[in-house]
């Protein structure tokens, strides 16, 4: 039989009704034996949820926010209570509090976690019929941008069951984000430090179209956009910068050497110098503050350096073979130059996703020497 006591279920509320209760009450019968409540400054005529539901059950810890701070400082609160307080504990559950997390479910996920000592993710399944359109509309964007810009394919990124072991908890509570955003950014901090994740699928309930969520479409989708996306816009800074460093030290170096150095040698010279020297920098902006995994310098210096040549190699072929299959003449600057942009942007932003991917990939083996 599944040992679950040293397993603590985190439930988060604010301004709770009755299927908090349903909620607790199914967790203690699918044999859970501890679940850290906190009261997320929930309004006086709903606190009573609280204190009868601690009273009643001793395997209750409750925990008290004076004003709503938001689920991300709530999980944070409980996962710090957690790493404090129950030295024997192997990791959490988190569930919310609305009832659309069905306790075996949450049981399975636990399951999955003991065994093979891993992040769980519970995930839904939006094809159905019974899902609110702008439910699943919310979750295959969010997946679909956090496959194209941050290079994880996860099927329910706005999940609230997630089994996390102890020693991915410990990277977890630092993580920014006091609200909504902050479960975005447990996502992210998976992908940065090389945190390795499974899904399990589960029951996928909305109950009266999810209309108890105190989750704000337009704010709170802002505000989880805006992370996943911070990756690429720092990317396109660093090689606007590098592209602003490669043109001035080129002109510097070309004034610099003018008397030393003539013609193709000068040229030679302060060209290759330049995209040296705004490559470095380049590969050091990405690492320190584009993509922050940790993947060993000296291996993702020889991938991006290597990288290098068949996005030059693929540059040339796509501007000069559309050039030469459509017969553009050198006098059609205008077309010449949009074919130029067009392949420049597609480069761009495949040199994003291979950087993102392979030359900046993080270290499982890190990963497995921090639980040692």
């Amino acid at each position: 039989m599944l040992d679950l006591s040293k397993i603590s279920v985190v439930l988060p509320s604010l301004d709770p009704d009755e299927k908090l209760v349903t909620v607790i009450d199914g967790l203690l019968e699918y044999g859970f034996s501890h679940i850290i409540l906190v009261n997320d400054g929930s309004k006086p005529e709903n606190l009573h949820y609280f204190t009868e539901q601690a009273e009643k059950h001793p395997e209750i810890t409750l925990l008290h926010h004076e004003v709503n701070k938001g689920k991300g400082a709530a999980l944070k609160n409980a996962f710090n209570w957690f790493l404090q307080n129950r030295p024997d504990g192997i990791g959490v559950v988190t569930v919310d509090g609305d009832n659309q997390h069905h306790p075996e479910d949450t049981r399975a996920c636990c399951e999955h976690m003991m065994t093979h000592n891993k992040t769980v993710l519970g995930c839904r399944d939006f094809t159905l019929d019974h899902v609110p359109a702008r439910s699943r509309f919310g979750n295959h964007t969010t997946s679909a941008i956090f496959k194209i810009f941050v290079g994880m394919t996860i099927s329910d990124t706005q999940t609230g069951l997630r089994a996390i072991p102890r020693d991915v908890l410990v990277k977890l509570v630092d993580v920014y984000g006091d609200r909504f955003e902050y479960e975005t950014n447990m996502l992210l901090a998976f992908k940065q430090q090389g945190i390795e994740f499974d899904e399990v699928k589960i029951r996928t309930v909305y109950i009266e179209e999810n209309k108890s969520s105190h989750f704000r479409v337009i704010h709170d989708s802002w505000r989880i956009y805006k992370l996943i996306l911070a990756h690429f816009f720092r990317y396109t800074v660093s090689s606007l910068v590098s592209s602003v460093v490669d043109t001035g030290c080129y002109a510097l170096l070309t004034a610099l050497l003018g008397g030393i150095l003539q013609n193709f040698a000068l040229t030679a010279v302060a060209a290759v110098s330049a995209r040296v020297i705004s490559s470095l920098l380049n590969f050091f902006m990405n690492q320190k503050m584009v993509f922050k995994t940790n993947a060993s310098t000296g291996r993702a210096m020889a991938r991006y350096f290597l990288l290098a040549v068949p996005l030059l190699i693929a540059q040339t072929l796509l501007t000069e073979g559309t050039y030469a299959l459509f017969s553009i003449s050198e006098a059609a600057v205008g077309l010449r130059t949009l074919i130029y942009v067009i392949v420049m942007t597609v480069l761009f932003v495949a040199s994003y996703m291979i950087q993102q991917r392979w030359v900046f990939a993080p270290e499982k083996a890190k990963q497995e020497a921090d639980k040692v």
